[in-house]
């Protein structure tokens, strides 16, 4: 089914204050300015001119931030237990079309360079059939394909999804650890983007076993039938703000 003429573009930004690692990260200043600041510059910077942004928090302290950069904000329930499930409280309230599409920028992420953004937009909104988007990278490093910490993912002819692991997909039967070809991995970007009603479909959707096991939201997904569109792009991102060394380390690129 091909979606309406009027298809509007929104982003969301989903800023938790209580992070387990870092506490009050949203608000941990990076080169004089709070980091949910940086984020939603760096967005702009690459799709203000096309899309409606909004930063959906879970705490007062980052809405008076937002307010006094004049910035729009939305608080959320802190319950939510998924940055998904903010932005699809953001779309309800704000009466989104079910056909908009809603791209989800991590709010920890403020080096997210402004042209995979802005290609990002335009790869989804040329999929007249977008449900669910993401993107990919090459992995680069051997030992990566082997690292949890880093998603692998494979697609099937057509660019979408077939499966996310933490484990090394597709697993080489008949080759070494070693001797890996590096051409035949894929690492996951971890930036979504939604056609409204998956996402409402996605997020009032029980967990899955598999995405229980892999703690990996996006098999629920391809667990309940939601394909994704997978956009190849030629490098990995920036790495985001986890820890105080990450904080330290995006300062020190700030501040040249």
């Amino acid at each position: 089914m091909t979606p309406p003429n009027d298809v509007k573009l929104k982003v969301v930004i989903p800023a938790r204050y209580g992070s387990s690692r870092l506490p009050g990260k949203p608000l941990i200043d990076l080169a004089g300015k709070p980091m949910v600041v940086r984020v939603y510059e760096a967005v702009q910077r690459a799709l203000g001119e096309t899309a409606e942004l909004v930063v959906a928090v879970d705490d007062n302290r980052i809405l008076d931030v937002l307010a006094a950069h004049g910035i729009d904000g939305m608080l959320t329930d802190t319950k939510h237990e998924s940055g998904s499930d903010r932005v699809a409280q953001v779309a309800r309230e704000r009466l989104w079309a079910d056909h908009d599409i809603i791209i989800n920028v991590q709010g920890d992420e403020p080096l997210v360079p402004a042209d995979l953004l802005s290609a990002f937009a335009e790869f989804c909104q040329r999929q007249s059939d977008l449900l669910m988007a993401t993107v990919s990278a090459p992995i680069d490093e051997a030992p990566l394909i082997h690292d949890p910490n880093v998603v692998k993912l494979t697609v099937d002819k057509l660019g979408k999804a077939i499966v996310f692991s933490r484990a090394a997909v597709p697993f080489d039967r008949d080759a070494r650890q070693q001797d890996v070809k590096l051409e035949n991995y894929l690492r996951h970007v971890g930036i979504y983007a939604y056609r409204n009603s998956a996402l409402q479909q996605l997020t009032s959707a029980p967990s899955s076993t598999i995405e229980q096991i892999e703690k990996l939201e996006q098999l629920r997904a391809l667990w309940i039938g939601i394909p994704i569109h997978v956009m190849p792009w030629y490098q990995s991102p920036p790495h985001g703000v986890d820890t105080k060394a990450d904080a330290d380390r995006v300062s020190a690129i700030f501040k040249g």
